[in-house]
């Protein structure tokens, strides 16, 4: 593995940073910053409103808040979702430990600091996993579970399909300045908006917590957790994610009978992003029977 990208003027890890272009997409997202604390971490939340069931949606290791406004104001009608900036991404606080765990005591923070009354959990990737840890963990009472594409990957497992050397390289392009061409040439089938969003917010996660959960993703086992997942619980997978193989589906299958899986057509790992009205309806109709 190469070592991690450095600032070319001092030799240091690359500054987590986010412009003024960034900061300014918030105009635009019909939802509200919120704040908590998790010790001593802020988190920042975009709460999108409503009286609907409160649905926490925690995103993947490199993807800020915003990046799901896309998913979240399609849910508006349905549930009232609230989009956390993970730690270190978007305008949450780094730093401390990016464990499964920690992670999921922030989940709890969140859930306690915004008084949600039983929320639903939908993750997408590394939140996928957070979700997973969290019902389980049992500290906060939650009405169920929705997983999209968790990585499989874990000790005795192989390693997780994307190299850490691939996010470096896209996050070292991030900072120096990308755009939505440059974004395209790594994620070709993203819908235009999202390319760009992308190049303007991923500066904002932490070289740190991109190295570290990655790390998990290897050295963390999903499958010690999944088993163990309160119902009602559903899982949703790519017809052609390296993330969630038929393999992994058919083992995760077995492993959590009462689950309910849904596969994605035509789509990898990045579900929203690669068939977003096929994800979309998935979710929807994962979400529904939890709402009672």
């Amino acid at each position: 593995m190469t070592p991690p990208p450095k600032d070319p003027t001092t030799s240091a890890p690359l500054a987590r940073c986010l412009s003024q272009a960034a900061l300014a997409d918030l105009a635009d997202v019909p939802a509200t910053s919120r704040w908590v604390r998790s010790g001593g971490t802020r988190l920042h939340v975009l709460d999108y409103g409503g009286p609907g069931v409160p649905l926490v949606v925690l995103p993947g290791i490199t993807s800020p808040a915003i990046t799901m406004d896309f998913v979240a104001r399609e849910l508006t009608d349905l549930v009232r979702p609230l989009v956390v900036d993970i730690r270190g991404r978007g305008l949450s606080d780094a730093g401390g430990s990016y464990s499964l765990e920690e992670y999921a005591e922030d989940t709890e923070a969140v859930i306690t600091g915004l008084g949600l009354d039983r929320p639903l959990l939908f993750g997408h990737s590394m939140g996928a996993r957070i979700a997973a840890v969290t019902a389980v963990r049992g500290k906060v009472a939650v009405r169920g579970t929705v997983l999209g594409d968790p990585p499989m990957s874990g000790p005795g497992r192989g390693p997780y399909p994307t190299t850490l050397d691939a996010f470096l390289d896209q996050l070292a392009q991030a900072v120096r300045g990308t755009d939505a061409d440059e974004v395209a040439q790594a994620w070709p089938r993203w819908p235009r908006a999202e390319q760009a969003l992308r190049a303007r917010w991923l500066a904002g996660c932490d070289q740190d917590a991109i190295v570290a959960t990655h790390r998990g993703f290897e050295a963390e086992d999903f499958f010690q957790w999944w088993p163990s997942v309160p119902g009602p619980t559903a899982l949703l997978y790519g017809s052609d994610s390296p993330v969630v193989t038929a393999e992994g589906a058919q083992e995760a299958a077995r492993l959590h009978p009462s689950a309910v899986f849904r596969e994605i057509p035509d789509a990898g790992h990045m579900l929203f992003w690669d068939n977003p009205p096929a994800a979309l309806a998935a979710l929807r109709e994962a979400l529904r029977p939890m709402l009672t």
